[in-house]
């Protein structure tokens, strides 16, 4: 049997060796949720599904610096950072517990026509059968229960394709909801390489397919789903904030190298493009390059490391290629643009770089955020709203009627206000648009993106 080796992507030590799953191993997966989804008399009952998840809290709860070292092993994520990502993804759990006793149907209205007469509707709410996950490197638990609760939840069985990078936390959830008592048909894991993980992807036998990473893969996706999938896309975004005049430049600094450099600047929101007033832009940059200096980078198990490893060798090469190429173009490289060793890369700053840049216009998924001066607001708006992007977005200022014009003008799909665009919390929706991703994610936007409404109408000639 094929197998794969996962290794630490800061100094490379064996992790752990997997057996990679085949084509029948897909379909046999497949076959067991599906006969779980057909046969209503195998469904799980509201009660005993919160039964399990509340379960899986408590286990979760117990294991919090187990469930820290293997997302921070795998992934290269800080201590401190997964961390939060391990509170985060129990919380996660806990909201869809919560979602469940508000997840209901509602009355259609009746009557108000001659043909509707003697009728009462009502809605219900049921699962969407099937649903299939591919997920992304970055954050191995937190994204696994955003894509797997949300279907347990509404009672449909999943499947789940982590990627191979950091495949340990999907593996060690799903074990933990086995413990729960979970049934093993309704959460599946398949380690597997593309060409199974597409044929997973475009099955007929899925009804709702959630995808987490790359623009070109997800969208090709998207493209060859069976008839009839409904499908939830998360990519990423080359995120901009506009820092005003008035702006509060204490409190932004750090804000804007938490957003830019967290997790190395690998995450799909992170700050990148930072267009700042030109009568402000030196004292901002000279700022942004003190606190970026100051970042302790290296090993994610040293509690005191604030960017760890790039998840691969070649990704630091390639981040590498893309500064350079913006200062060959006339950019300024105000700090950084050096990678330590072959595993991390300096925090970077860099400026007026290019708008043709690969910087400027592609996500660079590193520690390496551009700055831009501007003297029109209305061309920063139009620079940041230049790209087929959109995701998260923010203003720095103390106006609030620049701010509302921020929201209305910033063409993403969330506007923060004096906050970096790296913030999210897990009840809150969370989506790109445009090239960014189709759908919302989410705990309880998920739970209804997984599920699916049957209308009842009764006549009757009681009713009036």
């Amino acid at each position: 049997m094929p197998t794969i080796t996962v290794n630490s992507p800061f100094d490379g030590h064996l992790l752990t060796e997997l057996t990679l799953a085949t084509k029948q191993d897909v379909d046999t997966a497949l076959d067991l949720a599906r006969s779980v989804y057909e046969d209503q008399k195998q469904w799980l009952p509201k009660y005993e599904r919160i039964a399990i998840l509340e379960r899986t809290v408590e286990i979760m709860s117990s294991r919090i610096e187990e469930l820290t070292l293997i997302a921070a092993n795998e992934g290269g994520k800080p201590y401190m950072d997964s961390k939060v990502e391990v509170e985060r993804a129990i919380n996660g759990v806990k909201l869809a517990i919560e979602h469940m006793g508000a997840f209901e149907g509602k009355e259609i209205a009746m009557g108000h026509t001659q043909s509707s007469a003697n009728r009462i509707a009502y809605t219900m709410k049921e699962p969407i059968g099937v649903v299939a996950a591919i997920s992304a490197f970055n954050h191995p638990l937190n994204l696994t229960v955003h894509q797997m609760v949300p279907a347990i939840a509404v009672g449909s069985p999943a499947l789940i394709k982590p990627s191979l990078l950091t495949p340990m936390s999907a593996l060690n959830f799903v074990e933990i909801l086995y413990e729960a008592g979970l049934p093993k048909a309704w959460c599946q894991v398949l380690i597997c390489e593309v060409e199974e993980a597409e044929y997973l992807a475009t099955s007929p036998k899925i009804d709702y397919l959630t995808f987490i990473g790359s623009a070109g893969v997800g969208w090709y996706l998207n493209s060859k789903v069976a008839p009839g999938t409904r499908v939830g896309l998360e990519h990423g975004g080359v995120a901009p904030v506009i820092v005003e005049v008035d702006a509060d430049i204490q409190e932004l600094i750090p804000a804007l190298a938490k957003g830019g450099f967290y997790h190395a600047g690998q995450v799909c929101v992170s700050v990148q493009r930072i267009y700042v007033h030109n009568s402000i832009l030196d004292e901002v940059t000279q700022k942004l390059k003190v606190a970026a200096e100051k970042m302790v980078v290296g090993d994610p198990l040293d509690p005191k490391t604030e960017i760890g490893p790039i998840i691969s060798h070649s990704e630091v090469k390639r981040i590498d290629t893309w500064v350079k190429e913006a200062v060959d173009g006339g950019a300024t490289l105000v700090c950084g643009g050096n990678s330590i060793g072959e595993s991390c890369y300096e925090a970077t700053i860099l400026l007026n770089p290019s708008k043709d840049a690969l910087v400027s216009t592609k996500e660079v998924f590193g520690p390496v955020v551009c700055v831009y001066g501007y003297d029109d607001v209305e061309a920063a708006f139009d620079a940041a709203n230049s790209l087929e992007v959109s995701f998260q977005a923010a203003i720095f200022t103390k106006n609030i009627d620049m701010a509302l014009h921020a929201v209305s003008r910033l063409n993403g799909t969330a506007v923060m206000v004096n906050d970096h665009t790296a913030f999210r919390v897990d009840w809150m929706p969370f989506g790109g648009a445009k090239a960014s991703g189709l759908g919302l994610g989410g705990i309880s936007y998920s739970m209804e993106e997984m599920s699916k409404d049957k209308l009842m109408v009764i006549k009757s000639k009681a009713l009036h």
